[in-house]
């Protein structure tokens, strides 16, 4: 049985392999699967999110599903984007797009402080959920600096970094950021849930 991970986002993919550290033929991503239903995100909180399309594709597969929502929440912008942060612009944004929004609203602003939010939830094909979350708090810049990472990746500095996270080397922001910390949380909490995709020791 393979875990699927629930996002068609090959970015966002690439992460979880990388730091749940599982083989890539236990694995199977969202964007390849023709048979998944749209889920509409339109929790309050990235934990509902996250529970409401892990528990629709668990159910659709029968297969273990380990879903995430997660966003960026500005201190000043009272927790916004939070939840909209994927379509902070509108229902079409770019990852451009959202990012000028963004750079609008804080314009003038002092208070930079933003912080990285990842919920996951983790469900079996018998219904049993589990639910993790991350966060990572850093500071927002006037304007993007970087090329690597994706999202709002370039205006955010982590806090103790000069760089941004779309500076940042994968590995260095692969132990640091919010998915990073959930997902080592997961791994921590739930070893034996990940162990069956494992290979058995020779």
């Amino acid at each position: 049985m393979k875990l699927l991970i629930a996002t068609r986002n090959r970015h966002k993919f690439g992460e979880f392999i990388d730091l749940l550290g599982l083989p890539a033929e236990a694995v199977t991503c969202a964007a390849d699967r023709t048979d998944l239903p749209e889920v509409e995100e339109n929790g309050q909180t990235f934990a509902a999110n996250a529970i409401h399309k892990a528990i629709t594709w668990a159910t659709v597969t029968r297969t273990w599903v380990l879903a995430d929502d997660s966003g960026l929440a500005v201190h000043a912008l009272n927790g916004a984007p939070g939840v909209f942060s994927a379509r902070f612009a509108g229902p079409n944004a770019t990852d451009a797009d959202n990012n000028r929004r963004l750079l609008e609203l804080m314009k003038g602003v002092a208070d930079r402080r933003a912080c990285f939010k990842c919920a996951l939830a983790l469900v079996a094909p018998s219904g049993d959920l589990r639910v993790i979350e991350g966060a990572c708090p850093g500071v927002i810049l006037h304007q993007p600096r970087g090329k690597q990472g994706f999202g709002y990746d370039p205006l955010f500095v982590p806090d103790g970094f000069d760089q941004t996270f779309a500076e940042i080397e994968a590995s260095a922001k692969n132990r640091i950021s919010h998915r990073a910390r959930a997902l080592q949380a997961l791994r921590a909490a739930w070893p034996d849930c990940l162990q069956q995709f494992r290979p058995p020791a020779p």
